[in-house]
């Protein structure tokens, strides 16, 4: 497997800034995201989706046509991506917009979550689906948030300023909202169950 970090946008808020693209071995997009890379002069690796939102199709690029209705472009990228054995990912535009999309994205996520390493980001936060064991580095004074999905067991933090200790969390019951990392490193672990780490900028 390939460990190179793939840049993919996918069509929700987009960046306000772009990183460093040159770290990245491949820029790919869902369709109609291509439309921004295209405004800022970044030509993608390729381009997937079902193209029902993007009028032109670019000649010099690989598009790849992929219809099936019954999965999110999100997930045909992903199966894609896997295929050609990139397991480290950075996903853009996946929040904003609409919401059903956000929560949907989560939700591919989950599904992926054996397979590849996926890191969201948008303009205010990084996010990402923690392993059992996570460490965080370079965090002092972020809000930290902790969110189960939807129940995460045993969860132990250091680094935090609210501590939790080997307590459950469980949405629509308890979750870990806006905590703060007093140390320049956080680890956090839990036993069983899904829980996304978000970052404040």
């Amino acid at each position: 497997m390939k460990n190179n970090n793939v840049f993919l946008l996918l069509n929700g808020e987009k960046p306000k800034s772009l990183p460093d693209l040159s770290k990245y071995e491949i820029i790919c997009a869902t369709d109609s995201a291509y439309q921004y890379l295209e405004k800022n002069s970044i030509t993608p690796t390729f381009i997937a989706g079902d193209f029902d939102s993007l009028k032109k199709l670019p000649q010099e690029i690989e598009v790849i046509n992929t219809p099936n209705q019954n999965y999110t472009d999100f997930d045909k990228i992903l199966q894609i991506l896997f295929e050609r054995d990139y397991t480290s990912i950075d996903v853009y535009g996946a929040s904003g917009a609409e919401q059903d999309h956000f929560l949907g994205n989560l939700h591919t996520a989950i599904q992926w979550k054996s397979k590849l390493n996926l890191t969201f980001y948008d303009n205010h936060s990084r996010y990402f689906l923690a392993n059992n064991k996570t460490k965080i580095t370079a965090c002092k004074d972020q809000i930290v948030s902790l969110i189960p999905f939807p129940k995460a067991t045993n969860i132990l933090t250091e680094g935090l300023e609210y501590l939790i200790t080997n307590e459950d969390l469980t949405f629509g019951e308890r979750i870990g909202t806006r905590n703060k990392a007093i140390n320049n490193e956080v680890s956090i672990s839990f036993s069983e169950g899904n829980l996304f780490i978000f970052i404040n900028h």
